[in-house]
């Protein structure tokens, strides 16, 4: 029987690190199943999703483990069944002029419908005639099927409305059971 686990990885980048975590993997005989990765502030910083057989999971964890020693500090933990729900993803494109608060105010209206975070990339970057520092964010977002596209929508127009930036949200894939 397989299992899964999902790993956080954060070290000094340097190069050789994707390897590093690959070895162990490979050598229990684990799948590398996906993954996002970074360097961000001259760190690296990585999270991925292995499957392996029950009965190597420990030994594959002891082995991640054991590279804190190596100036990489590796979290495992093994996944959770959850029970099977309906949903719809949509997908979340944000803009505007940067400021404290926007993922924060943004989290808080999503979570208040019920709606899970899925994935979410951020950037600052400057604004092309004013050179103002703007604020980008895209997700992907998980509704429940009980909760209207158009009721996200609303409340997500009244607080860029507050944070005065712009919000586009698009239904990304259809009903899906999982």
């Amino acid at each position: 029987m397989k299992t899964s686990l999902v790993l956080t990885v954060i070290g000094d980048d340097r190069p050789g690190i994707v390897e590093q975590l690959s070895d162990p993997i490979v050598a229990t005989g684990a799948n590398w199943e996906e993954s996002r990765m970074a360097r961000l502030a001259g760190k690296f910083a990585g999270l991925l999703r292995v499957s392996v057989d029950s009965d190597r999971a420990e030994a594959l964890t002891a082995a991640l483990a054991s590279m804190s020693s190596g100036g990489l500090t590796v979290v495992v933990e093994g996944s959770t069944d959850t029970q099977p729900q309906t949903f719809r993803t949509l997908s979340l494109e944000l803009l505007g002029n940067d400021h404290p608060g926007i993922v924060r105010d943004l989290s808080r209206v999503l979570a208040h419908q019920g709606v899970n975070i899925e994935e979410l990339e951020t950037e600052t970057m400057s604004a092309p005639m004013s050179g103002d520092t703007l604020f980008r964010a895209r997700a992907t977002l998980r509704i429940p099927a009980t909760t209207t596209i158009d009721r996200v929508r609303d409340a997500l127009e009244k607080v860029a409305g507050e944070l005065m930036v712009d919000v586009a949200l698009d239904e990304a894939a259809p009903l899906v059971n999982e």
